[in-house]
């Protein structure tokens, strides 16, 4: 039976809703239209300024503050969203994520110990493997995984693990 351990903690769930968020294209338009959209209608204010009033430094202080909203507010919604992240669990759900994790394969289940419990995942539900630079994704449902930090795995062989899973995986689909 292969198995790994490894230390789960409030920054690898931040990062995969933050992946998940940065895939969904829908809220990625509205970024970017909150992004272009109010300083361009800012700087055309600012326009009307220096047309109309031919007043210089309200119109440079409307372009200042148009560029600062186009820099600033994305890193302002990244902080709101991990804020919403972080408070849409509670105390006690915190608790059953965080802390140390132990998976195993087994022929039937993906067995997924966590301080929280035990869950059994039929091989046949497992959709992917998805491998990122610091993580890697084991999907159980189309908006949930198994979240594994490299750098965080204490016992076994994460490569070898994650490559016996995508062989059932394959098998099973």
């Amino acid at each position: 039976m292969f198995e790994i351990e490894y230390e789960f903690e409030l920054e690898d769930l931040v990062h995969f809703n933050e992946t998940r968020l940065k895939s969904d294209l829908d809220l990625q338009k509205k970024i970017r239209k909150n992004r272009l959209v109010v300083p361009g209608v800012m700087l055309f204010i600012g326009l009307f300024y220096y047309v109309y009033y031919v007043d210089m430094l309200t119109t440079a202080y409307i372009t200042i503050l148009a560029l600062v909203w186009s820099i600033v507010s994305p890193m302002f919604l990244k902080m709101d969203m991990r804020r919403q992240i972080i408070n849409s669990y509670t105390e006690e759900e915190k608790k059953g994520i965080f802390g140390l994790h132990h998976l195993k394969i087994s022929q039937e289940n993906l067995i997924h110990q966590t301080p929280g419990g035990t869950e059994k995942t039929p091989w046949d539900e497992v959709l992917r493997v998805d491998y990122l630079k610091d993580y890697v994704h084991i999907y159980i449902a189309i908006d949930a995984a198994v979240v594994i930090p490299k750098k965080a795995v204490k016992n076994g062989d994460l490569k070898k693990f994650t490559k016996h899973a995508e062989g059932i995986i394959e098998r099973h689909a």
